[in-house]
């Protein structure tokens, strides 16, 4: 990596996607690749308090596992949108194709076309081949998944074979996505390692491992696939409104979220609703003080329980059934509701305390 490049993976909780800001030091010019719409106002703040000009949001891909922010970003910087014309997506500002060079300063990122988990699959190779941001194309110790939205898995096999395989040894690996906290990884690692298409497999047992696999489709797909043809842009082409009794974050289906760690530090001033059902809070005991209890299946007959007074912040053990709660209190009136990202078990990871 060149000495003045300025360099942050980043990554969302949620989808464990890694978004990745590049910018030359001296030019402060600056490229995004694949920002997330939920973690929009984290990376405008990044951009703008490094004092950065943006001059193109990439996607390596059109996902369908979260939406894209890039055209979030665009309407807050002026950013280009530019993808693969093999993608589909509308809105695109520049059509990339192979060979081609988004530069940014003194640097550059060269585009290899490596379809095969979809058409529009691209990897985006640093102009001094020691880093590569490969997307879902090749993950650390993985690849990206074949049996939807064009996927094939022969012609995959040739992205990373012939193309991914045929850079460096020592180039670093950057995906879109890790599930097991690794951030980063090199050519040669999984060339020697990777147990789907390292060391001696052929095409033959690559083809054969990735149509065995089974996996269930991406959670937020019908979502996420409609929204990234658009490049994130909303229908009404509407931006986010943030209220100003909490920090919270607008995700692309409407609901608020707020961070546990700011909940834990304001309880004073909030009121919060655990909506776990009974039999869950007789197998787990825990919960936190003051918190109000409302079974999920009883909030919609019990709703005038919930006081107005203080903004009221939905729990549950995850964070997915108190979006329901989030949903039934502002239905029925409740305008200053926000979900606890993560629910009860991220609380408990992050160590915060119950009393």
């Amino acid at each position: 990596m060149a000495q003045s490049m300025i360099f942050k993976q980043l990554f969302d909780s949620a989808s464990s996607t890694y978004s990745y800001l590049l910018a030359d030091a001296e030019s402060r010019q600056a490229l995004f690749i694949d920002p997330v719409y939920e973690q929009h106002e984290r990376d405008l703040a990044l951009v703008r308090e490094l004092d950065l000009n943006l001059l193109a949001s990439l996607e390596t891909h059109c996902h369908a596992d979260h939406v894209t922010g890039a055209w979030l970003l665009q309407h807050a910087t002026g950013c280009q949108i530019a993808a693969s014309e093999h993608t589909g997506i509308t809105t695109l500002d520049r059509c990339l194709v192979e060979g081609d060079l988004v530069t940014f300063g003194g640097s550059a990122l060269q585009v290899i076309e490596t379809p095969g988990h979809t058409d529009g699959c691209i990897s985006l190779l640093l102009n001094d081949q020691s880093m590569v941001f490969t997307g879902d194309c090749l993950l650390i110790r993985g690849c990206g998944r074949t049996d939807f939205q064009q996927g094939s898995a022969l012609t995959l096999f040739y992205s990373i074979h012939d193309r991914l395989f045929a850079l460096p040894d020592r180039c670093l690996v950057y995906p879109a996505h890790d599930y097991a906290g690794r951030t980063a990884s090199t050519i040669g690692e999984e060339k020697a390692l990777n147990p789907r298409i390292g060391g001696k497999a052929n095409k033959v047992d690559f083809v054969g491992y990735m149509e065995n696999m089974r996996l269930p489709h991406p959670k937020k797909i019908e979502i996420a696939l409609t929204a990234n043809i658009n490049a994130g842009r909303p229908q009404d082409d509407q931006l986010p409104k943030q209220p100003e009794w909490a920090p919270v974050v607008t995700t692309y289906s409407g609901v608020l979220e707020i961070s546990p760690q700011w909940v834990a530090m304001h309880r004073g001033e909030v009121h919060i609703l655990d909506v776990r059902t009974k039999v869950e809070t007789e197998e787990e005991s825990a919960r936190i003080q003051g918190a109000q209890m409302i079974p999920i299946n009883e909030l919609r007959e019990r709703v005038n329980e919930v006081p107005q007074d203080l903004p009221v912040m939905t729990l549950c053990r995850s964070g997915k059934r108190s979006v329901l709660a989030f949903t039934i209190l502002r239905d029925a009136g409740w305008q200053k509701v926000a979900n606890i990202s993560g629910g009860l078990l991220r609380w408990n990871e992050e160590g915060l305390p119950l009393h």
